[in-house]
């Protein structure tokens, strides 16, 4: 919905998003699903036990903890900031327009990092369940391609459509999982449940900040629950429940499942069995403990988990190009609505396009899609998410001293200033660590680290020229409803 330059919303001059269409459970299926669990599970758990060890576990918990004082002062904020560009939104309530616009850019391009890159996944999970189940290989770029078009599609429809059918690929990928710790729990492990994960001697080992860093990135998008506000029921409350309930499930159920991973083979032998093959440590397991039947699904269930990511972050996209068209920074044509389906539908053809653009570009290239295409527009992606993260927990006690508000103490005050600085060590551990993300040179992994703040100086310079060209873009981007004022 368009706004005034004092910040009061215009009335609607054509279709717009479907309000009251998600539950708590809807958001959270978008959010649980953008993080992929079962990809990352089966993918990347492998390896923060072959680096960290037995004490694994624990790593994400740390990370869900983290994340869970972060959600604090959040979603505190969320009840007082009511527009739809989530990140950019309350960073400019907090730190101005300047950074503001800074987090805008950095937000799309964040998403859309870690969007199109997967599209490289989902070309090589295909290629890897077509060849364990029939033995036969097939091309990447067709999949990529037709997966591009598929989540196109996905993103046309309504968002309860969406909501509906990233539910069912979530009790999908989530069941094969439970169901590989069922087995390990009945048989009791290869020696016997043990909990030595959890013992300090195991945790604080050299390897807990690698594990660290892989258990962040596990987490990305999780904030993403703010984007469906203008579509959620009751967003006030929906929006905060959904928010804790993706962050407290992925934090629990990422320990659970590393846990019975490491049962299945025994404390002893399990980072000798991950050395020897990270890539088959979970279909081994689950061939032992329920069958082989049950590997065969897990490979096809990680394709749909991997669909299930893209379609997430492609409805995330969707909405922040639509809030930044209807602030006049992006083309106005990127804030059409579906009339029929309530769907950013144009913002969601011009990601598709990007996408595109971009896999054909790496595969014109020779690019390989995991190692170049995943990893290289991933990792930027990541570290520019993490930043708004942290950006966003400095906002928010600036953002409360400058209104009037019945928030207590520690939700402005002490829980974003601790969020503040475990993200801050969160951020470090990753930059850091990126070697083991990437297995790229150094001088890639500096290009891509950099392009983090690179995109944030690029749009402070943005904010710059809007304030002294176009002012009444500048004086109206995240503007303040009267709404929110009236709430503090």
């Amino acid at each position: 919905m368009p706004v005034t330059s004092s910040g009061e919303r215009l009335a609607d001059t054509g279709p717009a998003l479907r309000t009251g269409s998600l539950g708590t459970a809807d958001i959270a299926f978008f959010v649980v699903s953008a993080a992929a669990p079962l990809t990352v599970m089966a993918g990347v758990a492998p390896l923060a036990v072959l680096l960290g060890g037995i004490g694994a576990p624990v790593g994400y918990l740390l990370a869900g903890v983290t994340l869970t004082v972060f959600a604090v002062g959040f979603t505190a904020m969320s009840r007082h900031v009511r527009g739809g560009g989530a990140f950019y939104a309350y960073i400019t309530r907090g730190l101005g327009r300047g950074a503001g616009m800074g987090a805008a850019l950095l937000a799309l391009v964040g998403y859309n990092g870690m969007e199109i890159g997967v599209y490289g996944l989902l070309g090589t999970a295909t290629q890897d369940t077509v060849h364990a189940l029939t033995g036969t290989g097939i091309p990447w770029l067709p999949v990529s391609l037709a997966g591009l078009l598929l989540i196109g599609y996905g993103g046309y429809r309504s968002i309860d459509f969406g909501a509906k059918l990233l539910g069912v690929l979530l009790v999908a990928e989530t069941g094969i999982l439970v169901l590989l710790a069922a087995g390990v729990l009945i048989e009791g492990g290869a020696h016997g449940l043990s909990l030595a994960s959890f013992a300090p001697e195991h945790v604080f080992v050299p390897g807990l900040a690698v594990v660290l860093a892989f258990a962040f990135a596990a987490f990305t998008g999780f904030e993403s629950t703010v984007i469906y506000r203008r579509e959620a029921r009751d967003p006030a409350r929906t929006v905060p429940r959904a928010t804790y309930a993706a962050v407290g499930f992925l934090g629990l159920f990422y320990a659970f499942v590393v846990w019975i991973a490491i049962q299945a083979y025994g404390d002893a032998e399990v980072v000798a069995a991950a050395g020897g093959d990270p890539a088959g440590l979970f279909f081994a397991a689950i061939t032992t403990y329920v069958g082989a039947w049950a590997a065969d699904l897990m490979h096809v269930l990680i394709v749909t988990s991997v669909l299930a990511s893209l379609l997430a972050f492609h409805n995330a996209i969707n909405r922040y190009g639509l809030a930044l068209a209807e602030e006049g920074v992006l083309p106005k044509a990127l804030a059409r609505v579906h009339p029929r389906h309530g769907s950013p539908y144009v913002a969601g053809l011009a990601q598709s396009v990007l996408g595109a653009i971009v896999v054909l570009a790496f595969a014109a290239a020779g690019a390989d899609p995991y190692g170049q295409l995943l990893l290289w527009v991933n990792t930027p992606g990541m570290l520019g998410l993490m930043a708004l993260q942290l950006l966003a927990a400095v906002a928010v006690p600036l953002y409360f001293r400058r209104i009037r508000h019945q928030e207590g103490v520690l939700r402005t005050l002490v829980a974003p200033l601790v969020a503040a600085v475990l993200l801050t060590a969160a951020l470090g551990l990753v930059v850091t660590h990126l070697a083991e993300f990437t297995g790229a040179s150094t001088t890639v992994n500096t290009v891509l680290a950099a392009l983090v703040p690179a995109v944030f100086l690029a749009g402070l310079l943005l904010a710059r020229r809007l304030r002294r060209r176009r002012p009444d873009v500048y004086q109206r981007f995240a503007a303040e409803p009267a709404a929110d004022a009236d709430a503090g």
